[in-house]
């Protein structure tokens, strides 16, 4: 199981091997603000030292480009919520780079969604404000909907994902190709006699650790980082503390939960710290196995 792990891991690294350019090419510089507009996915990417966010925050700090975080993404929110509260989130703020990420709920809400026609106008209205600011958008592709090409959000999404090239190369902003990273990614992990169900997402659309991290190279690489550059920001990743994080959502009676807190009261600790501290024990010994 170990080995499996370790060879998924070596997989997605795969993703990190770009044709080198010199460092100067990089197009985010020292001192530039970027704000990152999106979804619930770009909500917990600035929530936690594992999110996308601040890995890409991270990333460029590893290459001594310091640059600062503007969280912009909301929960359920779609192309015409971004629009009605760009003013607010991202230009009043005054950023010199804008990263956009915005499909997924324009296509999963289905009924609630936003059809093909008006996500397009709403997007490109999005991109023609920020650009008539002074602000560089960099526009991400929408990711996945479940950890499965075939199925009928995806194919619709690749609709709006066409367009989304189509208006990258009309307004000459880069384009972090996610989407596709994904696609490539989910295609290499190893699945045995069948499909592994989540390797990058917790619920096939909410980014777990390893999608964190391929967000955040994507975006890195649209950034002009190089090959070196991108190693050294996932070196970083690698080792730096509380990048990944473990949800293990044990549910109990109230008699057991009883009993772990008299348990837990015998050492003069709380249930969570018993729980945290027995459970960092067992992943130790996790790893450690051959």
């Amino acid at each position: 199981m170990i080995r499996s792990a370790i060879s998924i891991l070596c997989l997605f690294s795969v993703c990190f091997v770009q044709p080198v350019f010199a460092a100067e090419d990089a197009a985010v510089k020292a001192g530039d603000k970027i704000a990152f507009l999106g979804d619930s996915i770009t909500q917990a990417g600035a929530g936690h030292p594992g999110g996308y966010v601040q890995l890409v925050i991270s990333g460029l700090k590893a290459n001594n480009i310091n640059a600062e975080m503007i969280p912009a993404g909301i929960g359920g929110h779609k192309s015409n919520d971004m629009l009605a509260r760009l003013e607010r989130d991202v230009i009043s703020k005054k950023p010199t780079w804008m990263t956009l990420s915005c499909g997924v709920n324009d296509v999963w809400h289905g009924a609630n969604g936003v059809p093909l026609p008006a996500y397009q106008k709403n997007i490109t209205e999005i991109v023609d404000k920020a650009q008539a600011a002074g602000i560089k958008v960099m526009i991400l592709t929408a990711t996945m909907i479940g950890e499965d090409a075939a199925n009928e959000n995806n194919k619709k999404l690749e609709h709006y994902n066409a367009f989304l090239h189509k208006l990258a190369t009309e307004k000459k902003c880069p384009i972090a190709d996610l989407n596709a990273d994904m696609q490539a990614a989910i295609k290499q992990a190893p699945s045995g006699n069948k499909r592994v169900d989540l390797q990058l997402t917790s619920d096939g659309v909410h980014m777990g650790p390893l999608g964190d991290r391929l967000m955040a190279a994507g975006v890195l690489k649209a950034f002009g980082l190089n090959e070196d550059q991108l190693k050294k920001a996932n070196d970083y990743w690698l080792d730096a503390k509380d990048i990944a994080r473990i949800d293990a959502n044990r549910t109990m009676t109230l008699r057991q939960y009883e009993k772990l807190s008299a348990l837990a009261h015998t050492r003069n600790q709380s249930v969570s710290a018993l729980v945290k501290e027995t459970l960092s024990k067992a992943i130790d010994d996790l790893l450690a196995t051959p």
